[in-house]
């Protein structure tokens, strides 16, 4: 069986997984439907090396074949209407590819199919990992899977697997120990060059008494001293010359070795630096999402660079001290080549990139950062107290720049004076080193954005669409001042606000920006369209973050129909292959309302997180459910049956649904009625557990959870509590006037009960009964205020439907409308008058006039109580 079609008998969760592997730099409609050809080349894709740039005309070939295979599968595919979108998918990847990788960096695609493949893989392997449906070892299935598993170069799951941190602890150990072997070897080298210039001294006395014998007269005796000089001078010359020889091999032995360490160092510290410190930006930039995050592996990842610091400095030392030598006795071999210098540059270079790689932000700034407005950031070198930078401690100074100049600074890796964004009150600090941890770091805890320039927009750009980035910049010197450094590094993006109303669409950039950003991007450039599993894995996070519980694949399924406008509830195996778009996610409002998708979900999260926790957690709020929906579950419920859901109408607005059963009817009457959606001022004046304790007819929550199982440890407990200021606390009950349960007196005394019919399925949609705070009263004078507000409501109401040319349509009524602010007036204002219907001959207190017409006129029918008021 393929690698592919594995992947697609995975369970849900873990298919999610594999689909998120894939994004707009390897399409997964690429994947799908040239899964055949992809595999066929697996060992092709293991032959290259991304990293080798005299494979380039090799990986130039493949992905020229790759992308001739999927023109190939877009024309076959163009007569056939079914797979249009298919088609205009595999030609938009085609031309991707030409434009970004053919000729300008086709290693770079090379590298993204082969990760791709081998994390698709990894997760394959573990799920079929243990399982009985696993292939027998000696089965063409298991073969194929370990062919597979080779050519990627990934271990199958029944092999040891070395966990990366023992890997690179281990290769930290051979590269000490071949660091203390060269050190040996330098100190042989030492010795031997000190004993070649005795004896090289010892032939140069022997010659300087030569010549004086020579220059003698030749006496029998001189003779003789100028015979024995020349034996010992030949043969301290083959001494000389053999030395010379030792000298040059070991000094030859040794560049091998410290070249052969170089290389090694150079694998080590891409490894640490390009996966590992890379990864734990990479995780700290999901973490603005929710995303769990493990700061403590910083602390790791600083030991690592620390030992990789002393192994370059020793090794720089070794090779300064080999030139030193070299210097003292310069013999080369005839025709070799000195590597020493380009030993020297190459680890000095690694030094480097060690040092400015690990000038790091520990704790970012605030992503949505509100004009002067104090926030806080810390920044931190991990090799600098190894270094000994902390003897000299650097000065840290911070700056706001904009997209095009952060650009700018990763083209010419250094900014200009004055190219500043805004400006940032105190913005210097010095680095300190901290015995106990060991670390040099600095924290600024009061700097204040003050000012900020803004580059003009294009479009429907807005000030929240616009990044910015913080600039951190030090220097400093290392080896007494050898070496001078000057480090810089970026926060994640940052969007600026100057009021709390932009906040919604801020945090709406930032998200996409740190779910969908790419490595190595252009800043700040992040995809117009994603597949939708990584929205909602994106989704999940954030609300898991906030609220303490996760999206359920419900909760997803029912944001997926509202993020793609479908009316409808989509499959799960639609929506896992659709791409939704920046526009749809934050741009264009939803359908008849005026808010867009991420606003009515970020108020939904607020509302949540500052109101509805803990119930939310408790799973009593189903929240994710539709109108429709929500009336057919309860349509089947017992009487007294609620839930919870979050509104469509009313950003951050939660509503109660529930079925009521008149039994007083002939034949008994069932609907669901839904409460005007409460919302965080409605939850700040009275929690939603004690609402649901004051509405006494709601008995079950949904399926069949008793109120008091579910809400009673919620519920505020009432107790005497005295006040010094000699008033009395009132205590406020929520109330839906014209409502009353099953045995309670719900309403106003006196009140006609029901005021609202049961409803009638032909008449569309059941009325959203009013739970407006002032329906809470608590004295005679509260509950006057109340009507009062009411009538006031239904007035503006009124007139507003008047000013947008809208009128009100009256002709059911038999008497005047509702004209004026008197005759509205003189209806509440006589609690004791009664007024009669002229329908039904139903007798309404002033008091409830304004309600009954309110209603009357929402539902727009002849068959209801018509009332004329004034």
């Amino acid at each position: 069986m393929s690698l592919w079609n594995r992947a697609q008998q995975l369970p849900p969760d873990a298919l999610r997984q594999v689909q998120n592997v894939y994004g707009e730099q390897f399409p997964i409609e690429v994947r799908h439907y040239l899964a055949g050809w992809i595999e066929e080349k697996m060992q092709q894709w293991n032959e290259i090396d991304p990293e080798n740039v005299a494979h380039s005309q090799f990986a130039h070939s493949l992905v020229s074949q790759l992308i001739q295979e999927m023109e190939n599968k877009a024309v076959n595919y163009g007569s056939n209407e079914d797979l249009f979108l298919v088609r205009i998918r595999l030609e938009e990847a085609a031309n991707l590819f030409k434009s970004r990788y053919l000729n300008n960096n086709p290693l770079g695609l090379v590298s993204i199919i082969r990760d791709c493949l081998k994390t698709e893989l990894q997760l394959v392997q573990q799920h079929e990992n243990g399982d009985p449906a696993d292939p027998p070892k000696h089965s063409p299935e298991f073969q194929n899977m370990m062919e597979n598993e080779q050519m990627l170069g990934a271990p199958h799951t029944t092999s040891m697997v070395i966990e990366p941190c023992a890997e690179i602890v281990n290769e930290l150990d051979i590269l000490h120990r071949r660091t203390r072997e060269t050190a040996d070897t330098l100190r042989q080298l030492e010795q031997e060059q000190e004993s070649f210039a005795l004896q090289y001294h010892d032939c140069t006395k022997i010659n300087a008494h030569l010549s004086h014998i020579q220059s003698q007269e030749k006496t029998p005796q001189n003779r003789e001293v100028e015979a024995n000089l020349r034996r010992r001078k030949e043969l301290g010359e083959q001494q000389l010359a053999q030395k010379v020889s030792g000298l040059l091999q070991r000094r030859m032995d040794l560049a091998e070795k410290h070249k052969g360490t170089i290389d090694r160092l150079n694998i080590l510290q891409q490894r640490i630096l390009d996966e590992e410190l890379i990864n734990w930006k990479r995780e700290q930039q999901m973490s603005g999402n929710g995303k769990s995050f493990n700061t403590n592996k910083l602390d790791t990842i600083q030991e690592w660079c620390e030992a990789l610091a002393e192994i370059i400095w020793l090794n720089r030392h070794q090779i300064k001290e080999c030139e030193r030598h070299q210097t003292k006795i310069p013999i080369t071999p005839h025709g070799g080549v000195d590597m020493l210098p380009t030993l020297n540059s190459h680890i000095t270079r690694l030094l480097s990139s060690l040092v400015t790689s690990t000038f790091i932000i520990e704790k970012q700034p605030p992503q949505v950062m509100k004009t002067n407005t104090r926030f806080a950031s810390t920044v931190r070198l991990l090799v600098g107290g190894k270094l000994n930078v902390n003897m000299t401690p650097p000065q840290v100074r911070v700056s706001i720049i904009s997209e095009a100049q952060a650009n700018a600074l990763l083209k010419n890796d250094q900014m200009s004076k004055g190219e500043m964004s805004g400006e940032i009150l105190n913005n210097t600090g010095t680095m300190e080193y901290h015995q106990g941890s060991r670390q040099l770091s600095v924290s600024f805890r009061n700097m204040q954005l003050r000012k900020i320039k803004r580059a003009e927009k294009k479009g429907t750009e807005s000030v929240m669409d616009e990044k910015f980035s913080l600039l951190f910049q030090s220097q400093f010197s290392v080896g007494g001042g050898e070496l001078v450094f000057q480090v810089w590094t970026l926060s994640l993006p940052v969007v600026v606000i100057v009021h709390g109303n932009q906040e919604p669409h801020a945090w709406a950039t930032v998200s996409w920006d740190n779910a969908f950003a790419e490595q190595g991007r252009i800043p700040f450039t992040v995809p117009d369209k994603v597949p939708w599993p990584q929205v909602a894995d994106m989704l999940d996070a954030k609300f898991k973050s906030a609220t303490g519980r996760g999206l359920t694949e419900d909760n997803l399924k029912f944001l997926a129909g509202k993020a793609f406008r479908l009316d409808r509830s989509p499959q799960v195996q639609e929506f896992t292959v659709m791409m939704l778009s920046w526009s749809q996610f934050c741009k264009e409002p939803l359908s008849d309302r005026n808010f867009t998708f991420w606003e009515w979900f970020f108020a939904v999260m607020k509302v949540t997180k500052e109101h509805l926790r803990q119930p939310w957690n408790d799973g009593s709020i189903m929240g994710f459910v539709g109108r429709r929906p929500a009336e057919d579950m309860l349509k089947n419920s017992k009487s007294g049956t609620f839930l919870l859901r979050f509104s469509d109408s009313e950003l951050g607005g939660v509503t109660i649904a529930w079925m009521y059963e008149d039994t007083t009817k002939a034949c008994d009457q069932r609907d669901v009625f839904m409460l005007q959606p409460f919302t965080s001022k409605s939850f700040a004046i009275r929690p939603l557990a004690d609402v649901i304790a004051d509405l006494k007819y709601l008995l079950f929550l949904y399926p069949n959870v008793a109120k008091e199982q579910a809400f009673g440890k919620y519920y505020t407990p009432i107790g005497e509590h005295p006040t010094n200021n000699g008033y009395v606390k009132p205590h406020l009950i929520t109330h839906v006037p014209g409502w009353s349960g099953p045995g309670s007196m719900e309403s106003y005394p006196n009140t006609p009960q029901p005021m609202y019919p049961m409803h009638d399925s032909t008449l569309g949609d059941p009325p959203s009964v009013s739970s407006n705070p002032s329906d809470c009263v608590s004295t005679l004078a509260g509950r006057v205020f109340a009507a009062w507000s009411k009538a006031c409501q239904a007035l503006t109401v009124w007139f507003d439907s008047k000013a947008r040319g809208k009128g009100t349509d009256n002709k059911h009524l038999k008497g005047k409308p509702l004209k004026s602010m008197k005759c509205l007036s003189s209806a509440v204002g006589s609690r004791d008058k009664m007024h009669t219907c002229i329908t039904c001959g139903l007798g309404i207190k002033g008091q409830d006039a304004h309600m009954h017409y309110l209603w009357v006129r929402d539902q727009g029918t002849r068959c209801t109580h018509a009332l004329p008021v004034g």
